[in-house]
């Protein structure tokens, strides 16, 4: 593998006071590139309640680093669970007049937002490479993804819609609307700043809910970014709150156990997903839970292999591995498995480790040092149960928290790394003789977020689309994640959906009036 030179080391931002914060966040940015100081001081370091941006209650501060370099980029507000509920407390008095806003004016906003946000993608991809390590490049993919959810859902603010009819009986009319749920509560993941920002905001903006949103403790900027966005076209005062902390669960329980709050949505581990449906069960609130996965990528003797390796490719090592749609076991057929790894290894060889930010990388750091600990762990434990080391397997001997990308074949049934999430630029690969066989493989999990089948054998592929386990898969394509598509899962992996038409009705509770003749 490539090394890159080593990485040049970002200016630190400095703290200021709320009034400067405040002050600034008010500031338009040129649609021009900015040094990344600049972008760095351009982000409101300050909790954005009620149409203002805030202090902490306690005037406590957390510090985001870079996770290629280990410096810090920037010192911000710690909410305190009082900082929660004002946050909570300006959506729940803004809930009535957003709900009765027109949706076509809903949609505007949403639409202002994503015109506002291609302006500035340049500024949100260098910040997301910034605050989470992925390369420029797959930032910038980023953007153009998450961006969708604000224009897609500006469009579906308009159709929202019920249905009239005569009941059976004859006796009288049957009217079905939908109304907004209500406040909501959003707490997004680390790994996708913006893109799990606007698949939550957005539908729930379209739908008439107001939203209290807690962004990771590790890739809060992004999301501050985002509310910044929303400032500068209009959105009502109250309407989008954020709220970073250190202390996600001190915080957070307050606002869910709050009667107030009717909508719970999270991205993240399904243990603490777990726990957060035991909280809102006290007051019975509409969940959504979009929690881990262990997909499996299934390669079929008759598949085509510069199909497959591509699919491979993009499936495992996009976002460095931490994605919950990343690949995590290989099940290939025995007959191409061999060729398979090959093409692979040859492929992950040619990989450039380094600094997002640098020109021609491809694999950047992990969120952080435990990240590469777990990562190794699952190797090791892998290799010592058997498993071959074609390339990799080590911790990156360049500084920050790097782990080589990394392939492995013959991985023994009871390897950990076919149970967990790996979460990181690690490829395992077991084999299987007969179709039943690759079906049991992948289905023995807990989990079931996505799958990956190549196959040139269209009923093969057909049944694999009844036959797993997942609520979503990819037939001979490796990325699968779109706007306008139901994105969730079955068993461990979930509740509900986000994106496509189904998307809005998370955000939604269904009336029935009957009108008698």
């Amino acid at each position: 593998m490539t090394l890159t030179a080593e990485p040049s080391t970002p200016e630190s931002s400095l703290s200021k006071s709320a009034a400067d914060e405040a002050a600034l966040s008010k500031s338009s940015l040129s649609k021009s590139s900015l040094t990344e100081s600049a972008l760095l001081d351009s982000v409101p370091g300050l909790l954005y309640i009620g149409g203002e941006w805030v202090a902490s209650e306690s005037k406590a501060t957390l510090t985001v680093s870079e996770p290629a370099t280990g410096e810090v980029l920037k010192h911000i507000a710690d909410a305190s669970p009082t900082d929660g509920l004002r946050a909570l407390d300006a959506a729940a008095a803004s809930a009535d007049e957003w709900a009765a806003t027109a949706p076509r004016m809903r949609g505007e906003y949403l639409r202002s937002a994503f015109d506002l946000l291609q302006q500035r993608k340049d500024q949100f991809a260098l910040l997301m490479t910034l605050e989470m390590g992925k390369p420029l490049s797959e930032a910038a993919g980023e953007v153009a993804y998450g961006s969708e959810f604000l224009r897609w859902f500006s469009e579906e603010a308009v159709r929202i819609s019920g249905r009239y009819g005569q009941n059976p009986e004859g006796t009288g009319q049957i009217v079905v609307s939908q109304r907004p749920v209500g406040p909501s509560y959003l707490i997004t993941p680390w790994n996708f700043p913006l893109a799990m920002a606007t698949r939550k905001i957005a539908p729930a903006l379209a739908a008439g809910c107001t939203v209290v949103v807690k962004p990771a403790e590790l890739t809060p900027l992004t999301t501050l970014f985002v509310a910044k966005l929303f400032e500068e076209v209009g959105l009502p005062a109250g309407v989008l709150n954020v709220i970073t902390t250190s202390r996600a669960s001190d915080v957070s329980a307050p606002i869910i156990a709050d009667p107030r709050l009717r909508k719970l949505s999270f991205t993240g581990s399904t243990s603490v997903g777990k726990v957060l449906i035991k909280q809102a069960a006290s007051n019975v609130l509409r969940t959504s839970m979009e929690l881990g996965g262990n997909a499996p990528f299934i390669v079929f003797g008759d598949a085509d292999l510069d199909k497959a390796v591509e699919g491979a490719l993009a499936a495992k090592f996009r976002n460095i591995g931490q994605a919950c749609t990343a690949a995590n076991r290989f099940i290939v057929h025995s007959s191409v498995a061999a060729e398979f790894g090959h093409r692979l290894t040859d492929r992950v060889n040619g990989f450039v480790i380094g600094r997002g930010t640098e020109t021609g990388v491809t694999i950047g750091p992990l969120i952080n040092d435990r990240a590469v600990d777990k990562a190794d762990d699952l190797v090791q434990d892998a290799i010592a149960r058997g498993a071959n080391l074609l390339t990799g397997g080590h911790r990156s001997l360049r500084a920050g928290s790097f782990y080589e990308p990394t392939v492995i074949t013959n991985v023994q049934p009871e390897s950990t790394i076919l149970r967990e999430e790996i979460f990181g630029p690690v490829l395992s690969i077991v084999e299987f003789d007969n179709e039943d066989e690759a079906v049991a493989m992948a289905n023995d999990t807990e989990y079931g977020l996505v799958s990956y089948v190549f196959t040139e054998n269209l009923a093969r592929g057909q049944r694999m689309i009844e036959k797993l386990d997942t609520g979503m898969m990819g037939l001979n394509v490796g990325v699968i994640s779109n706007a306008a598509a139901p994105f969730g899962g079955v068993k461990q992996s979930g509740l509900g959906r986000e994106g496509g038409a189904e998307g809005i009705h998370e955000y939604l509770s269904t009336k029935y009036t009957l009108i008698p003749n």
